[in-house]
């Protein structure tokens, strides 16, 4: 198990841990606010017992809640990215990818992915990109664009909590 480097989330306020962990799940800090009101033992000072609380919060959550934080995260390499509107995590992260470094050719390739991509399945695509570069999320993008929408909605859930997890690993 790993603690947290810069806090002790047992032992804060409930508006010092919203305020802590509200974009853990982009945009969306009632996932914070649930975690908080499950309790404050020492176990969640702990990033994986923590995650865990996290990520059952959201897979238990109704569909409509899922797929407002699913379309709260921004679309790779696009318009909020080039027009720096992202949140740091978000900037963080795709910069990290060499997002920021395509080409005309590959910021075309994400534009048109992205629109057929919320064309097919009415929501972004999400892919947890720390560790992968561009080419491979590209790649990414092409194989999943075929997948049936249950699935893929599945799979935006799953990127989603991969996400938080390294942004807790962060703090």
């Amino acid at each position: 198990m790993t603690a947290f480097q810069t806090l002790k989330p047992s032992t804060l306020s409930r508006e010092a841990f919203v305020e802590a962990f509200a974009d853990i799940y982009e945009h969306s800090p009632w996932v914070a606010e649930k975690a908080f009101e499950l309790g404050q033992d020492p176990s969640i000072d702990e990033i994986e017992t923590l995650h865990q609380r996290m990520s059952d919060i959201l897979l238990s959550a109704d569909h409509a809640r899922q797929l407002a934080l699913i379309n709260a995260h921004p679309d790779l390499a696009g318009k909020a990215a080039i027009q720096g509107q992202l949140t740091e995590a978000s900037t963080s992260e795709q910069a990290g990818a060499g997002i920021h470094q395509c080409s005309s050719d590959e910021f075309q390739r994400f534009t048109e992915l992205n629109e057929a991509y919320k064309a097919k399945f009415k929501f972004p695509f999400i892919m947890a990109v720390k560790g992968s570069n561009r080419h491979q999320i590209l790649a990414a993008f092409e194989t999943r664009i075929h997948n049936p929408v249950d699935t893929e909605f599945q799979c935006a859930l799953s990127e989603i909590n991969k996400i938080a997890l390294l942004r807790l690993l962060t703090l």
